[in-house]
């Protein structure tokens, strides 16, 4: 397997681009602090609007796997979207450990860049296609480009196809799982104690990574 080095944000990579779910892996492992005492994931997104799907599709398969250690907000079950999310935060934030949040939402974007997934440092913020004023959201964002913008861009959600943010969501789902069980294992093969390592091997060589 070939590792990319020192991949720096801002990032942005083709879902279908070769080994896509390996090199979002590699970026994720060098960029999220997954060593942080209260790391979470906030998906955005309604299950109601198919190019705002994006955010509760990868809470929800992320939800489905058992070793992925950290607290998801939002899913298809429980979405987290314009009604909820202000409150949300707040009782994110009301608690003695400040939590880090990855926020992962859809957008809209040029023609050329459609299918792509970006991840950049500092808050996302949500509605901002469809002119609504929401709370920013993220110390790191995870965006999902799923159709044009430009133009009617509420319309464009609703009409965006549903393999596409299913199809998004699933790779960036396995990639930020990957990064987990990578970080696990890294911490596993630098600790001194002698303990057995095959059941993590074999976690991650399960894993398609294309």
């Amino acid at each position: 397997m070939n590792t990319i080095p020192n991949l720096l944000l801002p990032y942005s990579l083709h879902h279908e681009s070769k080994n896509a779910v390996w090199q979002l892996s590699t970026l994720f492992l060098e960029h999220l602090p997954f060593h942080h005492e209260r790391l979470i994931f906030c998906c955005i997104g309604s299950d109601r609007c198919t190019g705002d799907t994006l955010g509760p599709l990868t809470g929800s398969f992320l939800n489905k796997s058992v070793s992925f250690p950290y607290e998801i907000v939002g899913s298809l079950e429980d979405p987290l979207h314009a009604l909820n999310l202000d409150s949300t935060m707040q009782q994110l934030h009301n608690h003695t450990t400040k939590p880090f949040i990855i926020a992962i939402d859809a957008c809209l974007g040029s023609e050329q860049n459609v299918g792509h997934i970006s991840v950049q440092s500092g808050p996302i913020f949500p509605g901002k296609a469809v002119k609504k004023e929401l709370p920013p959201i993220g110390d790191i964002s995870i965006k999902g480009i799923v159709n044009i913008g430009g133009f009617m861009e509420m319309l464009v959600l609703q009409n965006t196809r549903l393999h596409i943010s299913y199809a998004m969501a699933e790779k960036l789902s396995r990639a930020l799982l990957l990064a987990a069980h990578r970080y696990s294992l890294k911490n596993v093969e630098e600790s001194n104690h002698n303990t057995n390592n095959d059941d993590t091997w074999q976690q991650v060589s399960s894993l398609d990574l294309s």
